[in-house]
């Protein structure tokens, strides 16, 4: 059809000079505004890393992790950091690092934290551990770990009961974090699950000495766990080990970070997993979330609150019933494009110069010796050549 248009390069080009300085410009500012809100008293915050793997990569060698920070009070995105795994040895201490740029970011702006919800990433606890800040878990995370156990003992020979209970004790985790004000507590009514599973309502612990449910009279007594057999063996030895008690008292009893896994398939909508990515698209995803993270549940022309049926994979073939929210807002956009056409295009070398301080690791490739083109196209033999070599 004879019609021009710019290349690739042409349109890099003017993404380096107005688009992304713009974004970064944007972002910045909401984070001084929202850091001078959060000066004023301790915050809550929630912390998860997401790893990308551009192209064909193996699971374990992830090339980026972006750890991300939310004010679980308000589900406000606050940090991002983008952590490239030659920077810090390895793709098993990206989450580490990030957290760690995290928060030394909080404490260069002067916001104090009263408490952080993660999940239960061995290094996190440690550095978290060694900075004596308050730590919770998540408890989607707990529970998910728990469930899977649970499952793989269902299977065995002689403990299909554990499987009638499975729903009971997942619930039980969730009640566990969310009904307690103390983490003894937590431990009191988590290991009072073992006694209610076979019909046995009181217990030994002060902290929690009976269920709070009425006694009925059981009609099916096939659905208890029997004392002595191998499902209750197994139950209480997975229910009741050290590593799971010390981890039910720090769940987390009010926030959690399901938010930010939300964010985290927000994400993926502006930077897919398979390509190579960079910090603006993240930070351009946590303005569409932040703008749209105080939706209002949708109603009916009639004013009926909206709901949808959904089938998750996890739940193998059960459905679940999730809230349908109103039409997001791209009112972040509409400001973008104001602050590039007033101020960017007029004059945008402050704004590059802005752009130019955001720190680019190396390439993965920088810390292997490159031979010259010719000895490498000189010694280079196609598995497939004929005859011989």
């Amino acid at each position: 059809m004879h019609l021009k248009s710019i290349g690739h390069s042409t349109f890099r080009r003017h993404a380096r000079s107005y688009l992304e300085p713009a974004v970064i410009h944007k972002w910045h500012a909401f984070q001084e505004s929202e850091f001078e809100h959060l000066r004023q008293r301790p915050v809550k915050i929630g912390g998860d890393m997401r790893a990308d793997s551009p192209g064909k990569v193996l699971p374990l060698r992830k090339k980026y992790g972006s750890y991300s920070l939310m004010n679980l009070e308000n589900n406000n995105i606050i940090d991002i950091q983008l952590v490239q795994s030659n920077e810090v040895g390895g793709s098993h201490n990206m989450e580490k690092e990030g957290l760690k740029r995290s928060l030394e970011l909080l404490e260069s702006k002067g916001v104090a934290i009263e408490y952080i919800v993660t999940d239960r990433h061995p290094q996190i606890q440690k550095f978290l551990r060694e900075r004596s800040t308050q730590h919770f878990y998540d408890v989607w995370h707990f529970e998910k770990g728990l469930s899977k156990k649970l499952d793989k003992i269902s299977k065995d020979k002689d403990c299909a009961v554990v499987k009638k209970w499975q729903r009971g004790i997942r619930n039980h985790v969730y009640w566990c974090a969310t009904s307690s004000s103390t983490g003894t507590e937590k431990v009191a009514k988590w290991t009072s699950v073992v006694n209610h599973i076979q019909n046995k309502h009181t217990h030994d612990n002060p902290a929690f000495p009976k269920c709070l449910h009425p006694v009925r009279q059981t009609t099916d007594h096939k659905k208890w766990f029997q004392p002595g057999s191998k499902a209750l063996f197994k139950v209480e030895k997975l229910l009741s080990n050290k590593r799971v008690l010390t981890d039910v008292e720090k769940l987390s009893s009010k926030y959690q970070t399901s938010t930010l896994e939300a964010f985290h398939n927000i994400v993926i909508r502006f930077t897919p997993k398979i390509f190579y990515i960079s910090i603006h698209w993240l930070y351009l995803a946590a303005m569409h979330f932040n703008e749209n993270a105080g939706r209002t549940q949708a109603r009916t022309t009639s004013g009926k609150l909206r709901y949808k049926v959904l089938f998750p994979k996890a739940k193998k073939g059960a459905h679940t019933v999730k809230a349908m929210k109103t039409q997001a807002t791209y009112c972040y956009i509409f400001n973008m494009m104001a602050l590039l056409f007033e101020d960017i295009v007029p004059n945008n070398q402050p704004y590059v110069e802005e752009l130019q301080k955001v720190p680019v690791p190396d390439t993965l490739a920088s810390q292997y010796e490159h031979p010259p083109l010719e000895e490498a196209i000189a010694a280079y033999v196609s598995r497939f050549r004929q005859g011989e070599v």
